[in-house]
């Protein structure tokens, strides 16, 4: 990958090329109709493409190869580094250091997707997602000199990357030891020194986190290997500092807000309450929150397909989303410091555990779009409810095993304690996706 940059770069602009032919032309072009399909329309095509491959997919491939996506194939990742070669070059700013961005830059961008149907329709795909890059490339105009300085601090993809790559069994590792007794200089091209676009202190990493996976540093010092690992080797050891703010990410995005985002439109609960407060606010002639004149790019506003949101489904999905990760987080903090007050651990190192588990929901809900187009299309897919329940079972137990090495030379009962807590807590979410997946 270091001595073949020219094809890298040609794979990442042919990306950015049919990213923006796809988020762009769908945008400006009248809706299908209810007929058309992911092969006879472009609009379809790239809704496929956009939430049916693209995220699920990524996401899985993250858990897999690390952050390949980042380094080699990402849109946004190209053009914030492109552009911020010919920009301002200001140093980063300490406010965008600021650890809570990845989750906060998790929760807006999913509430809001949801508010604008952004899996549904193109215009409100191009307001996400090209929203998302046009703040790419404006932070590259300000900020670095051919650095990634966006998908460091700001991305708002960028925290659940680097929370599923700790599970990847392939990775670059560095040899600090062989880095530091290497001769000055020394380095597998002699023609530049490394330039680390998500700017990494290479000769201190620990984790794979933060890795983009560009290969650009491999061979380095001759301590840089790319290598294979145990999937459960970094979160095991854990050698890097517990960050809080990947533990609200995991445990309150991953497990809550993302499975409020993924449920709400085919709860029956949620059709229940705004059945009940809509003949509430009609009695009273209360008919302000049952406006539907909203703005599409405020809430889902497309009267030709008959689907238009009023103020209280949007106040609805928010709170809907809001109440499922509190009580998934609030399940899951409960069992976790139970468990870790039992095996005198630590409840945040234990929350890691969850990885497993918090990967499988993640890509199971982005999923879920994915078998319903194809449904769509005609395919029948019966092997879909025997897969979804693999699936889960698999990271339940992949995350109790987690558990159970994380605190292997503890005490029998201590052991059983963490695996407990962990099992318990994912447990409950499992039951919610059962719920979903087997009875809605």
């Amino acid at each position: 990958m270091r001595r073949h940059r020219t094809g890298i770069l040609a794979v990442q602009w042919a990306v950015v090329l049919f990213y923006l032919v796809l988020l762009i032309i769908p945008a400006v072009r009248p809706l299908p109709p209810d007929e058309a399909g992911i092969l006879n329309s472009l609009t379809r095509f790239a809704q496929f493409i956009f939430w049916g491959v693209w995220w699920p997919f990524v996401m899985l491939s993250t858990m897999i190869l690390g952050r390949v996506w980042c380094g080699v194939f990402c849109p946004e990742g190209a053009l914030t580094e492109w552009i911020s070669r010919y920009g301002l070059g200001r140093g980063v700013p300490r406010w965008m250091k600021w650890g809570g961005w990845p989750f906060f830059a998790f929760l807006c961008t999913t509430v809001y997707g949801q508010l604008v149907s952004v899996y549904e329709y193109p215009k409100a795909a191009a307001l996400v997602l090209g929203g998302s890059s046009f703040a790419a490339v404006a932070v590259g105009l300000l900020y670095g000199r051919g650095k990634r300085v966006w998908c460091r601090h700001l991305c708002p993809a960028s925290g659940v990357f680097a929370l599923l790559t700790k599970l990847a069994p392939v990775h670059y590792r560095v040899a600090q030891r062989v880095w530091d007794t290497a001769p000055r200089g020394v380095r597998t091209s002699r023609e530049h020194a490394v330039n680390c676009a998500p700017l990494i202190d290479i000769r201190r990493m620990q984790t794979a986190s933060p890795c983009h996976m560009c290969g650009r540093c491999a061979g380095e010092r001759n301590a840089v290997r790319l290598s294979l690992r145990s999937p459960n080797a970094e979160v095991g050891a854990l050698t890097h500092h517990v960050f809080r703010w990947e533990i609200a990410l995991l445990v309150c995005g991953l497990l809550g807000i993302a499975l409020g985002a993924s449920q709400w439109s085919a709860s029956p609960w949620f059709v229940a309450i705004k059945q009940h407060l809509g003949t509430w606010l009609v009695d009273r002639a209360w008919m302000s929150p049952l406006t539907s004149d909203v703005p599409w790019w405020l809430l889902t506003h497309y009267p030709e397909k008959n689907e238009v949101f009023t103020w209280l489904d949007g106040a609805l999905i928010i709170a809907y989303i809001a109440a499922t990760a509190t009580l998934a987080s609030t399940w899951i903090a409960l069992w976790l410091f139970t468990a870790a007050t039992l095996a005198r651990v630590s409840a945040w190192r234990l929350a890691y555990a969850l990885l497993p588990f918090a990967g499988v929901s993640v890509f199971l809900g982005l999923s879920a779009l994915t078998v319903t187009l194809l449904r769509a299309e005609g395919l029948a897919l019966d092997w879909v409810g025997w897969a979804r329940g693999g699936l889960l079972a698999l990271g339940l137990v992949w995350s109790a095993g987690l558990a159970w090495g994380m605190v292997r030379e503890h005490r029998p009962l201590a052991r059983l304690a963490a695996v407990g807590g962990v099992a318990v807590g994912a447990g409950g979410i499992t039951w919610l996706w059962i719920e979903m997946f087997y009875f809605w």
